[in-house]
């Protein structure tokens, strides 16, 4: 089917073409002749990876936007994918269809873009953002015509599944209004789609078309294809038996670059992703061009950071590797290496990536090939097999649509090959089961949310409860429907144990629970907290004591031990003197690298030195402090609300004890989100006076502004890393603080 074919106003024809878009593929015509721009009709969509899942949406969201005004709401379980798609969205907004249309992003970072959702067209968001404008009740998402939600699959994910399924289930049931919006799952192949598009009374659009064909393989000393079990003498790209590395999946992914193609290497962990890079790039630079070779160096450069001071031993590998044409991507880089790797493998001048199986799942980085060393993985368990549905997620990324007629995806076989090959190339992806009645966290989360939003105006009845929840894809998928019951009721009944809801004549949150609700925190969290808070030590600081017990909430990730040449110090690292409550106990097992890491950080220990003492590298640092500074707000929010109770009970004492510890907890979050102790606080406020700054500034003397507006220009330019431009900027920061 042309483009110029749909039913769409000349305009819209008009850009898509201008996009480069001139015929459909299979599914995306099979989507469009089934009723894709049908406005009530919901759709199921599960084809492969880069079979053109995005213009289907692309087309859905056009056709609304002609015949509607009611807004569009883009869904994705990934903060970076929802930023890749709201930039692959954006010009949207070139079209005038009689109004300007206007494209918003909302991920729940602070750091998003300030538009206004009220007044977007088009929205994007992760599903947890989505989750709580709805809990919330934000007047826009009444006005919801069109939901796109995808990577759908992962409502089956143990972390992430929840969220989406409340959220679903909630826009299916209309609790946005009495005109449900419609519904679009995008996904790659699902093995029991069937029932998800039962479930969301969905049309189920199934193909097994891929754009660029995907060969999947085994590697043995040769290579056996799933294609009849034809076996390959050497590499797919020649005639070689033995490997030309000995690290046969390096082998593989030298031949890819010698072939002009780009090659992307899955590591289980981060230790080989690095290795495997740096191994693979003393060979790719010798395929390399001058030209080439420039444009790497020139990449290096944009990698190492301004300042010294910030460069870990693992940015500086990276550094190293990329003038070789290959680079590792995984969690312990931060954002700003991550993307200019991500950018640069797009752009084709970096030849060899490897990577942690993370990437499958988030940001779109194609390749010719994709090798897979091992399917076995670290797990709490032990040594355990990927699942069908990882696998199929990586070797997915095979095949670049603009370049390669070919993608090739390939496991190295340690023992029997065609056993590999049947449980995986041959597999099919375990089944999409439901997770929101397995974690109590989550549905006790999800039980005081309905609570909250359904009983504004009347107390909410067990009936009412048990028939939204009867909604959920957890109870589609149950045999027996008294499980649902059994389980609603023992949360329920520790909601109210915990002090969150009522149930005379129906249940209602109690003041507490509705502040709970708003903090998005699990109540038994809540609970927890507050016995803390009533066994917390008066007359000393807690500053270790409240480190130590958010590092150890369920909420906290990262609890990783103790490194064993710390074990033997732990009395130097503790500080058994800023206990938070009387019963807290610091011992080897519930004290975490997290935690070191924490009290070293708000301690302006450098970046250098947290990798060199702890490797703890920058992503992980961030991850770590802003989980802390997001636990620290909530342990303030709920002492601040016991002590706005006690001052409603005039009791005076403790409004002042509570009081000192809630300046005591914000004090603290400063301190994680700058990485500094209190003393710097003050300087660290002036912008570009970081942490290491703020430091040097101290120790010359100048503790605070009235000291830095006293100084002469000159004499602060010449202290260490400051410099007449940024004394110029401090002085004019000081000088308009005054106005």
């Amino acid at each position: 089917m042309k483009v110029s074919d749909l039913d769409l106003d000349p305009q819209l024809i008009n850009f898509l073409k201008s996009e480069g878009y001139d015929e459909l593929f299979e599914p995306q015509e099979q989507s469009v002749k089934a009723g894709l721009f049908d406005g009530k009709k919901n759709f199921l969509i599960t084809i492969p990876t880069a079979s053109g899942k995005t213009l289907i949406a692309m087309l859905a969201i056009l056709a609304h936007l002609s015949k509607h005004k009611t807004k569009i709401v883009y869904l994705t379980p990934l903060r970076a994918l929802t930023t890749e798609k709201f930039e692959e969205f954006k010009k949207l907004e070139k079209l005038s269809i009689g109004r300007k249309i206007k494209v918003a992003l909302s991920t729940g970072d602070s750091k998003d873009k300030k538009e206004k959702l009220e007044d977007a067209d088009i929205i994007f968001l992760t599903n947890e953002s989505m989750d709580a404008n709805m809990a919330f009740q934000q007047d826009w998402i009444y006005d919801i015509g069109l939901v796109v939600s995808d990577e759908i699959h992962l409502i089956g994910d143990e972390t992430r599944g929840p969220t989406l399924e409340i959220v679903l289930t909630r826009l299916r049931t209309g609790f946005i209004g009495k005109n449900p919006p419609k519904i679009i799952g995008l996904s790659a192949t699902i093995s029991n789609s069937n029932e998800l598009a039962d479930w969301l009374d969905c049309e189920l659009v199934e193909s097994t078309f891929r754009r660029v064909p995907l060969s999947e393989a085994v590697y043995s000393r040769h290579i056996i294809t799933n294609q009849d079990r034809e076996e390959t003498e050497g590499n797919l790209t020649n005639n070689r038996q033995e490997s030309r590395h000995q690290k046969d999946w390096i082998g593989l992914g030298l031949d890819t670059v010698d072939n002009g193609d780009q090659c992307l290497i899955f590591a289980m962990t981060r230790k080989n992703a690095v290795a495997w890079a740096k191994e693979a790039g003393r060979d790719v630079v010798k395929m390399l061009t001058g030209i080439q070779q420039k444009e790497l160096e020139k990449i290096s450069k944009k990698i190492l950071p301004k300042d010294s001071y910030d460069n870990t031993k693992l940015t500086t590998e990276l550094a190293h590797m990329v003038k070789n044409g290959t680079a590792f991507h995984h969690a312990g880089l931060d954002q700003r290496c991550r993307s200019i790797i991500e950018t640069e493998f797009r752009n084709g001048r970096i030849k060899l990536l490897s990577a942690t199986p993370t990437l499958a799942a988030g940001v779109n980085l194609p390749a010719r090939r994709v090798v897979i060393p091992s399917v076995m993985r670290y797990t709490n368990n032990g040594l355990e097999k990927i699942s069908i549905l990882e696998y199929k997620q990586m070797c997915g990324r095979a095949g670049r649509p603009q370049y390669d007629d070919m993608g090739e995806s390939i496991i190295i076989a340690k023992g029997y090959p065609d056993e590999i090959l049947e449980y995986y190339v041959d597999g099919i992806p375990e089944p999409l089961n439901s997770k929101t009645l397995d974690e109590d966290s989550s549905l006790r989360i999800n039980l005081l949310g309905y609570i909250y939003t359904s009983s504004k105006f009347n107390p909410i009845s067990y009936e009412k409860i048990i028939e939204f929840f009867s909604e959920t894809f957890a109870a589609y998928q149950l045999s027996n429907p008294s499980i649902l019951e059994k389980k609603i009721t023992k949360q329920l009944e520790k909601l109210k144990e915990y002090g969150m809801i009522t149930d005379e004549n129906g249940f209602e949150p109690t003041k507490f629970g509705i502040r709970v609700f708003y903090l998005r925190i699990d109540p038994k969290t809540a609970f927890d907290m507050t016995g803390y808070i009533e066994d917390y030590v008066r007359g000393t600081k807690h500053t270790f004591g409240i480190l130590h017990m958010i590092t150890n909430l369920p909420e906290f990730y990262s609890q990783y031990p103790i490194p064993e040449k710390y074990q033997e110090n732990m009395d130097d690292l503790i500080n058994k003197n800023e206990k938070l409550y009387t019963q807290q106990k610091f011992s080897n097992e519930d004290c975490f690298k997290s935690l070191l890491i924490l009290y070293k950080w708000i301690d302006a220990l450098t970046y250098q030195k947290m990798s060199e003492h702890f490797d703890a590298e920058p992503g992980d640092i961030f991850y770590i402090k802003e989980n802390a500074k997001d636990l620290v707000y909530t342990f303030t929010e709920i002492v601040k609300f016991w002590r706005d109770y006690a001052k409603e009970n005039e009791q005076k004492k403790i409004v002042s004890e509570y009081q000192n510890l809630i300046d005591e907890s914000d004090l603290l979050k400063l301190r994680i989100i700058h990485g500094v102790p209190e003393k710097y606080l003050e300087l660290v406020k002036i912008k570009q006076i970081g942490r290491v700054r703020a430091q040097v500034l101290y120790k010359n003397g100048y503790k605070n502004k009235t000291s830095l507006k006293k100084v002469p220009l000159e004499k602060l330019a010449k202290i260490d890393k400051i410099g007449i431009v940024l004394a110029k900027s401090i002085k004019s920061q000081l000088e308009n603080s005054k106005k």
